[in-house]
């Protein structure tokens, strides 16, 4: 079997984020970890995200950090979306997790197993 890796874009402190790291190393996976609050997600690859999900898919309106970004009052191009979520990581839905053409948004067990099941880049 081909070995898998992820790519996972996330805050160290998020619940969610830690549960799909214990999951993919529970299982020997080797993780690709981003921490959104050193290094920020290229606008490229939060776009690929925003494509498949939509604007509501990625933002995580229950949360607080989405109320003090902002993005409730504001009226935004694409462009300037992908930007302002680039500057609140925790408005994010997290974590963000890529593994071969499988992309996943928060706390999503069964898009994780089907990456394992894909075939790798």
């Amino acid at each position: 079997m081909p070995e898998v890796t992820v790519q996972m874009f996330g805050l160290k402190k998020s619940a969610a984020t830690r549960a799909a790291e214990r999951f993919f190393k529970e299982r020997r996976v080797k993780v690709h970890f981003v921490d959104l609050a050193s290094k920020p997600i290229s606008k490229g690859e939060l776009a690929r995200f925003q494509q498949k999900f939509g604007p509501d898919g990625v933002l995580d309106k229950a949360g607080k950090a989405y109320e003090e970004s902002g993005l409730p009052y504001l009226r935004l191009s694409e462009e300037g979306f992908l930007s302002k979520l680039a500057e609140f990581p925790a408005a994010l839905k997290l974590p963000l997790v890529r593994g071969g053409k499988v992309l996943a948004v928060g706390e999503d067990p069964e898009s994780w197993r089907k990456m394992l099941e894909s075939e790798p880049d």
